[in-house]
């Protein structure tokens, strides 16, 4: 099955924005020369609060853990990443392949989302002949999540290449009716994400919360949930806030990037961060929020930014 790192390697050339290790956005690498350009013009993010100097624990509340993904700092080695990642107060480093969640753990960490062969974007949960490589990869890495305390794995719907929404929800709840029982068995959760079809990922399916609340409704288990991408969603549908309270139950895992372009979470953006995440908060969430921004600047300084940002 095409993996979402061979994917991601062709979708950073139509993007611009991904890194292409394990994915770009998805599978990490080494991200392309777009990612370093300048900031857009405007209030730049240190001008909003205080920023804690380097080496400073900068969670303070804790009211949500965070987590940050792995493919936008690439040019950091892993486990200087982690030891950075851990001064800062974080638990967890999102998006990891297998290989590299035990390095998480040696640092204290936890991989918050990792890879275990849930098929990639474009060849998803939508097409019936995909379900049985990822039954057979499921069946052998969810397990292996558990014993490593990998709380959750990730998966796709798919590109639409056509298909109608009932067609693609049947086929996606027939492929998740296949594999929760063993993410139950193993206490792991499958979180399928959301993401946006008008910008990065062009036919792709699951671009509408509703449709993957449907599926996930369906489904009807507490180890399936949806990957609700506040980047994704602000430029699908917005209404960000009201969609967090009305679905929180669905939802077992957050990802963070600016609007527009998924940098820095700063005053050049249109989101109010610090709003959506007392809104996420207030759900009573227990899983976790993972930074998944493209920094333009020095990428620990932004990084570090973002968690007291959001650290509501």
């Amino acid at each position: 099955m095409t993996t979402r790192r061979a994917f991601m390697t062709s979708a950073i050339a139509a993007v611009g924005v991904r890194s292409a290790e394990a994915f770009a956005r998805c599978v990490p690498s080494v991200r392309p020369a777009e990612a370093l350009a300048r900031p857009a013009p405007g209030l730049r993010s240190t001008e909003a609060f205080a920023l804690p100097v380097s080496g400073d624990r900068i969670v303070k509340n804790g009211r949500l853990k965070q987590s940050v993904s792995r493919w936008p700092y690439q040019k950091i080695a892993l486990p200087e990443f982690c030891r950075a990642v851990a001064d800062m107060g974080l638990t967890a480093i999102d998006l990891l392949e297998e290989a590299d969640w035990p390095v998480a753990n040696e640092h204290g960490l936890i991989c918050s989302m990792g890879y275990a062969g849930g098929g990639s974007i474009r060849d998803g949960l939508n097409v019936l002949g995909n379900h049985d490589a990822i039954v057979r990869n499921f069946e052998t890495s969810i397990p292996r999540a558990a014993a490593l305390q990998v709380p959750n794995v990730i998966t796709f719907f798919g590109n639409r290449r056509g298909m109608s929404d009932d067609t693609a929800i049947a086929n996606c709840i027939t492929g998740l009716n296949r594999v929760k029982r063993i993410a139950e068995d193993a206490g792991v959760t499958i979180c399928v994400e959301l993401l946006n079809s008008k910008v990065n990922h062009p036919d792709y399916q699951g671009d509408r919360t509703a449709f993957g609340v449907a599926i996930v409704k369906a489904v009807n288990s507490p180890r399936v949930k949806l990957l609700y991408d506040i980047y994704h969603m602000q430029i699908m549908e917005g209404d960000l806030i009201k969609t967090i309270r009305d679905q929180h139950e669905h939802i077992g895992h957050y990802h963070t990037g600016g609007v527009p372009g998924r940098h820095e979470l700063d005053g050049t953006q249109e989101v109010n961060w610090p709003a959506v995440c007392r809104a996420i908060a207030d759900t009573g969430f227990h899983g976790y929020l993972a930074h998944e921004f493209v920094p333009t600047r020095d990428p620990l300084t932004s990084l570090r930014e973002a968690v007291a940002l959001c650290d509501v």
